[in-house]
């Protein structure tokens, strides 16, 4: 029998799902969700169409002791719900910052589930971070309202590439001081 390893990342709570980190079982609905072109193309690091074996490396590099990134699953089982409804991240940046992302699968979205996991994760703070930072491409407007609604300033406009996209896309750029 083998067990997953337990890493050292909490658990937040939210009203409708918790936030937990992710386990290998997560890595169907993973693949499931990113293969939709709709959420690759709003991220800068998911491609599109989504090489075999692409989420099971994410999921192993979640899980590993040695990652710079902390990813959580939004999970509403314990109330009855879907056991994957998208992810949020923090990936670790220098003097004490993170960087905030999260995509959520088409099926939940405009229910809220974006804005609640931001401000779960904001509030809980795991990383003790003293600012954290978050970038939304600029065609995507409903990303932009949940950092707004969620506290977070704009700083500015910039460009990341997106490999869904193969291109580099105009950003909004925004901070949140803790």
């Amino acid at each position: 029998m083998k067990f997953d390893t337990i890493i050292n990342q909490p658990v937040i709570e939210t009203e409708r799902f918790d936030l937990r980190p992710l386990r290998k079982s997560d890595m169907g609905l993973i693949e499931h969700y990113a293969r939709d072109e709709r959420v690759a193309r709003m991220t800068t690091s998911i491609p599109h169409p989504l090489p075999p074996g692409m989420a099971e490396g994410f999921v192993a590099r979640a899980m590993s002791e040695e990652r710079t990134e902390d990813v959580w699953a939004m999970d509403a089982t314990r109330d009855g719900g879907p056991e994957l409804m998208g992810l949020i991240s923090l990936e670790r940046m220098d003097r004490n910052q993170s960087e905030v992302g999260y995509w959520v699968a088409p099926v939940f979205w405009n229910t809220g589930i974006a804005s609640m996991a931001v401000e779960a994760l904001v509030n809980a703070n795991p990383l003790g971070n003293a600012t954290m930072f978050a970038s939304v491409f600029q065609d995507n407007p409903a990303s932009a309202r949940v950092l707004t609604h969620c506290g977070f300033q704009y700083l500015g406009d910039a460009e990341s590439y997106s490999v869904a996209r193969d291109a580099a896309v105009p950003t909004w750029t925004y901070s949140r001081k803790l």
